[in-house]
């Protein structure tokens, strides 16, 4: 037999003996799925054969030898399953218990991840899409009981053309939910998770949204772990529908054909306002409000209406489907009617200026800024009367000043509307605060501007004009009238001036008086003081003297006793004034030339000299010189004789010197 038949005709033996022993070998990153073609029972329900039926088997093969009764079995290879890290893994079940009328997703809460066919068929595990999903993993699943739809591929045994529609659309609804990654959300984006629920009982009658499943459980959020065990969240009677629990910062890997998340910002109440909450969904509550308020109910937070206690500043996770938030501002809110301008809060911005008709029948326009403040305690009954501010700005506000404003101007003509403005602002305040009070508003100030009229109206000029003019007039009967008073005080002011300095001269008088009259007692004290220190000197004086006279007396008396008597003693005393004289006035005494004569008149013996000395001495001591005195005696020779030797020894300069000459 040639070669080229005999190598084909071996290896078709040995084919044909591996075919009949029923070995079967599984790679170890491959599952063996069995299929038994014959037996002694078949299927009568169901897909998998449970029981050893004609089928396909439950369990599969693993890595490794296998041996099988030869033409009974057939194995098909197949993958092992496997999830990539942070994705998510659908299951579809082909066999099970049918789904009820109110399921979408098939429910098993002991799957054990879908690897045990056996149990989850059991334990009542139900067919279709399953509410249970894959975290990341590799798995020995059976493919031809469960499809598994991961984002690279759809993991499945094909059977079917229905059977391949059915995976194509489940996929196709997967990606357009994005429902192969999990929810994340970020801190920083202050973004909160709608949750939506597509499985479960129907929301009942008049209800909007869902209620928090387990509300009164300890932790109703971790009870169904946030929407992420449903088998948990349907057996804790959540119900279908958008949830009234939301999601906040986190990683959440949620089964998107079981529960979809729309993002939506937090609601931020920024300072200067509160939010007051309107709820649509929650339990009845008593009134809050209290029997004096007849506008509407307040309610307890969490139940259905207008919440008695408002959001204060900061950042929610409120649920916008759920209710909404009123921001009510809390600082001062200025209304301007004045349609060129809008205030900061932008409630104003339909208003206008008060159109009025004046009491002589002008028709001006009044601009008017109204400040108004919201207590934040208050906020909710003003939300629960009105709705929202700015209605109540543009409903209610509005035509009440208008109102007022329009019977003031009736009241009073263009120029009284325009010159008493001040007061009118005033009256205005005090009177709206209680109008205010009515709606829970207060009222902080009128503002009222300057009366304007359409552009071609030359009416309100010609007013203004007339009102520059009076104006002008009363300024100036004004300034004359202070020039006049001016004048008055100045010439007040000259004559206080002239008093003042002439005051100033009497002062100055009385001063000088005073001081005048003060050194005339300091004199008169001086000169008393004066006198009396005379009058002892005098008397010290005139006792010394008196004892010097009684001394020079006793003296002179001795002398004249001792010296020949009192004429001796007068001639002494004349010759000593005499000498003093003569030496004072620097005299000569002594003639530079000395005529001297005969002895005449009985004279005999003597010099011109001794007869001058003796006319003298006669002279001063009334004697005659005759031929009857007596002869001098010879103490009055010898003190004649004493002068004379004074007199000449007396030195005198050159030109007083006594030239020695004799007659």
């Amino acid at each position: 037999m040639p070669n080229n038949i005999l190598v084909p005709l071996i290896v078709g033996v040995l084919v044909l003996l591996v075919l009949l022993s029923g070995e079967r070998f599984i790679p170890n990153n491959r599952i063996g799925i069995v299929e038994k073609r014959f037996g002694r029972r078949s299927l009568k329900s169901g897909f998998i054969a449970l029981n050893g039926e004609a089928g396909y088997q439950p369990n599969v093969l693993r890595g490794g030898l296998h041996f099988l009764m030869p033409f009974q079995y057939r194995v098909l290879i197949s993958p092992l399953v496997t999830i990539a890290q942070g994705k998510i893994g659908y299951v579809f079940a082909r066999d099970g218990e049918p789904l009820s009328a109110m399921q979408v997703l098939a429910s098993n809460i002991t799957a054990h991840d879908f690897q045990d066919v056996t149990d989850f068929l059991t334990h009542g595990g139900q067919r279709g899409p399953q509410r249970q999903i894959l975290r990341e993993g590799t798995y020995a699943i059976n493919l031809a009981q469960f499809v598994v739809i991961t984002e690279e591929r759809v993991y499945y045994l094909p059977l079917s053309k229905d059977d391949q529609m059915v995976i194509e659309s489940m996929t196709s609804v997967i990606r357009e939910r994005k429902g192969f990654t999990p929810v994340v959300i970020k801190d920083s984006d202050d973004m909160i998770g709608i949750v939506t629920v597509h499985d479960g009982p129907s929301l009942p009658s008049g209800e909007i949204i869902a209620p928090i499943v387990g509300s009164d459980m300890t932790d109703s959020v971790t009870y169904h772990n946030n929407f992420q065990m449903p088998d948990r969240f349907i057996n804790a009677s959540g119900l279908r529908g958008r949830q009234l629990q939301v999601l906040v910062e986190g990683t959440y890997y949620l089964n998107r054909l079981f529960a979809t998340v729309e993002m939506i910002q937090k609601t931020v109440v920024e300072v200067g306002f509160v939010g007051v909450v309107v709820s649509y969904t929650g339990k009845l509550s008593e009134d809050l409000s209290g029997l004096d308020y007849r506008h509407g109910e307040l309610v307890s937070t969490g139940s259905r209406g207008v919440w008695s206690d408002p959001l204060l500043p900061g950042k929610y996770a409120f649920n916008t489907y759920a209710g909404k938030v009123v921001m009510v501002p809390t600082t001062n809110i200025i209304l301007k009617w004045i349609k060129s301008e809008v205030g900061s809060h932008n409630l104003d911005e339909n208003l206008s200026e008060v159109s009025l008709i004046t009491k002589d029948a002008f028709e001006p326009s009044l601009p008017l800024s109204v400040v108004i403040h919201i207590d934040y305690q208050k906020a909710p009954l003003v939300v629960q009367r009105f709705g929202d501010v700015k209605k109540l700005v543009e409903q209610t506000l509005d035509p009440m000043v208008s109102a007022y404003f329009k019977n003031i101007g009736q009241t009073r003509t263009l120029i009284e509307l325009i010159h008493e403005r001040n007061e009118i602002q005033r009256q205005s305040s005090q009177e709206m605060k209680d109008k205010f009070l009515h709606y829970n508003l207060e009222l902080e100030e009128v503002l009222i501007g300057t009366p304007t009229t359409a552009g071609d109206d030359k009416n309100m000029e010609i007013i203004l004009n007339q009102l520059r003019s009076r104006q002008i007039a009363v300024e100036q009967i004004e300034t004359f009238q202070r020039q006049q008073v001016a004048a008055q005080k100045e010439r007040e002011l000259r004559e206080a001036q002239a008093r003042a300095e002439q005051q100033r001269n009497i002062t100055e008088s009385e001063v000088s008086i005073t001081v005048l009259s003060n050194q005339g007692k300091a004199d008169y004290a001086r000169a008393v003081q004066q006198a009396a220190q005379i009058r002892t000197l005098a008397e010290a004086e005139a006792e010394r003297i008196a004892r010097t006279g009684i001394a020079q007396a006793i003296a002179t008396e001795e002398q004249v006793a001792a010296y020949g008597g009192p004429q001796f003693q007068v001639t002494q005393q004349v010759m000593n004034r005499f000498a003093e004289a003569v030496q004072q006035s620097r005299v000569d005494v002594v003639p530079r030339v000395v005529v001297g004569g005969s002895s005449e008149g009985g004279v005999t013996g003597s010099s011109i000299m001794e007869g001058l000395l003796t006319l003298l001495l006669s002279d001063k001591l009334n004697l005659e010189v005759n031929a009857g005195q007596r002869q001098p005696s010879e103490e009055t020779d010898r003190l004649k004789e004493e002068i004379r030797r004074s007199l000449t020894e007396k030195k005198a300069t050159p030109d007083n010197q006594v030239p020695d000459v004799t007659a």
